[in-house]
């Protein structure tokens, strides 16, 4: 048996298209200079469709994953709009799979976002995601800053 892997070596400041459709269109580009071994994909693309989005990441990080913070920072046409911070991986009884991948490791990981249950209004957002390898935010391990663009009300 024979497995396609590929891996997209992204440019810094190059914005990749996650999707597009009649009522969202979603890309990203990466918070610092460094190239990143990294894909994602979100489905559907809609805001409207399914209260579920099903999201796939591979990931090659460039250091152990034994402590992961995750800081999502939302602005929706231009005013901050949510500052949201979770612990994923402590060292200790962790459930994510992301928690032990080591550095140089490939990560391939299935997950549902359940935030798509939200009525978004129509507007542009944007939501930078960090991950830090310490509690104080100092060790930043991935920076990533979505833009995300609703283009019709969903009421």
């Amino acid at each position: 048996m024979f497995g396609l892997f590929f891996f997209i070596l992204f440019t810094p400041g190059v914005s990749e298209f996650i999707c597009t459709s009649s009522d969202l269109e979603m890309s990203y580009t990466f918070c610092d200079s460094a190239g990143h071994e990294f894909m994602f994909n979100l489905t559907p693309c809609s805001t409207m469709k399914k209260p579920v989005w099903k999201a796939t990441l591979t990931w090659i990080p460039r250091s152990d994953i034994h402590f992961l913070k995750i800081v999502f920072n939302v602005w929706y046409d231009g005013a901050k709009a949510l500052l949201w911070k979770e612990l994923l991986c402590s060292g200790a009884d962790d459930e994510y799979s992301v928690c032990g991948t080591l550095k140089g490791e490939t990560l391939v990981s299935a997950f549902d976002i359940k935030g798509s249950r939200i009525k978004f209004p129509k507007g542009n957002y944007t939501i930078v995601v960090q991950g830090f390898s310490d509690d104080s935010e100092n060790n930043m391990l991935l920076c990533l800053n979505f833009t995300m663009i609703v283009k019709q009300d969903a009421f």
